[in-house]
């Protein structure tokens, strides 16, 4: 079987489902997914709190010893390490590594502006020192949060991470075709996007992407559905089809047994 970092090297991009429970991530393991995430945004919404104020950090590692126990590879969204202490990142981290995460998301900005490169490049090396084998994928929020949303200045925070040791590069946001080519041809690592809302798993990996992220589709989706599904009871429709309870209930039952193995 495949590495979980040799995933990002294959024919076709690694495409990743965001898992914000574990009910989600079962069905996402039972799709036949290689590997799974976890939503920053999904975690802290199901907790009623926004995306990003920190706030996340004992749910998801709660989250993350649940998913560890799949038969597939875990990548932790850590927002920015929780912390603005190089080594309590990295000590985080590495209890996220003791209980089988593959990889984490660390991302260089905090209340929706970037922070200085030289300081997440320090948190990237101290977690790469701790837990050297954990894949730390970089997220550069230039394009996210439109703040200096040009692909030199991603370039040159993603160079700076990659000399940190980051093993491959995250860039949310970004939209426009030749912004991603210049971004995958401007760095040797893997580059990360999430999925576009126009260009297929298939017209990404021809401009150089390497992973795919779902991020809080997923979840917000699921949100959708479950409207859906009352409104049309309430209105005198049929609810649309779903999983039966019983298959659920299956899948359930076979991992409180504990027989699912890790890869």
């Amino acid at each position: 079987m495949a590495t979980f970092r040799e995933l990002h090297f294959a024919d076709t991009p690694l495409l990743l489902p965001n898992a914000w429970d574990l009910g989600s991530a079962l069905a996402f393991a039972d799709a036949g997914f290689a590997a799974i995430g976890t939503t920053s945004f999904g975690v802290a919404a199901s907790a009623g709190r926004p995306d990003g104020d920190g706030s996340g950090q004992a749910a998801t590692a709660v989250l993350a010893a649940q998913l560890c126990r799949l038969p597939v590879y875990v990548t932790v969204d850590i927002e920015d390490g929780y912390s603005n202490d190089p080594a309590e990142v990295a000590e985080f981290v590495a209890e996220l590594a003791e209980l089988g995460v593959a990889g984490v998301n660390m991302e260089d900005s905090v209340a929706g502006h970037l922070v200085d490169a030289a300081a997440f490049a320090d948190k990237v090396a101290a977690v790469k020192r701790r837990a050297p084998g954990v894949f730390i994928n970089a997220r550069v929020d230039n394009f996210w949060f439109d703040e200096q949303a040009t692909v030199d200045a991603v370039l040159l925070r993603a160079r700076a991470y990659a000399d940190a040791g980051a093993d491959g590069i995250f860039v949310p946001g970004v939209a426009e075709a030749e912004d991603i080519r210049g971004i995958t041809a401007g760095t040797p690592l893997p580059v990360n996007v999430l999925a576009h809302p126009t260009l297929t798993v298939a017209q990404l990996a021809e401009l150089g992407v390497r992973r795919v992220s779902s991020g809080s589709l997923p979840y917000r989706a699921a949100v959708d559905a479950a409207l859906n599904s009352v409104v049309a009871l309430r209105d005198g429709r049929q609810p649309p089809a779903a999983t039966p309870y019983w298959q659920m209930q299956g899948r359930l039952a076979a991992f409180s047994r504990g027989t699912a193995g890790r890869p």
